[in-house]
């Protein structure tokens, strides 16, 4: 089923993300209209940075949405036309401090196509150099090192509820459990 897009307004244009409000028409028998409101994100990175002990990496921020710290992977926002991979970089080092000398992509998705355009570009960096972090203004962020059970731990007890950090963890236990 298609949907014909009549008409499209925006209420609001943001920093990072715009409200549009489509009028469309389904391609069906009965041409009926409806009404869909779309967030539109340009898109993120989220990292999956593993060390030499096979711990990965988070980081504890405040995030506004929950009204409350979260634990997650090191991720950020695509700045306009940039590459994934060097929002991926750039991300790592300024939340961590750490730079990858590894990369590789483990795919993308999108994080509620119901009614957003965000899509999440996913990262795996090994071979791990620390530096300095340099986090931006209004980010006030601590990394952390966690082993794979303790991450898993963490899930099971809520104290991880970030979808793609949730996502990527997942992967990086299906991944393990394959190379054995």
């Amino acid at each position: 089923m298609t949907q014909k897009i009549l008409k499209s307004e925006y209420p609001y244009r943001g920093h990072i993300l715009n409200l549009r409000i489509d009028q469309v028409q389904i391609d069906d028998d009965t041409a009926r209209h409806y009404v869909r409101e779309v967030v539109e994100h340009r898109g993120a990175v989220a990292i999956v940075a593993v060390d030499v002990r096979e711990r990965v990496l988070l980081v504890r921020q405040f995030r506004s949405g929950p009204q409350a710290d979260t634990l997650e992977l090191p991720a950020g926002t695509l700045e306009p036309g940039e590459d994934p991979a060097q929002c991926a970089a750039r991300e790592l080092k300024e939340e961590t401090g750490y730079v990858a000398a590894r990369w590789r992509s483990l795919g993308s998705f999108y994080t509620s196509p119901g009614y957003c355009t965000e899509k999440i570009y996913l990262f795996l960096a090994k071979k791990l150099i620390g530096l300095r972090a340099t986090p931006e203004e209004d980010e006030s962020i601590q990394a952390e090192w966690v082993s794979r059970a303790q991450a898993r731990g963490k899930i099971k007890r809520g104290e991880i509820m970030d979808a793609k950090t949730i996502i990527g963890l997942q992967y990086l236990a299906a991944t393990q459990r394959r190379s054995r």
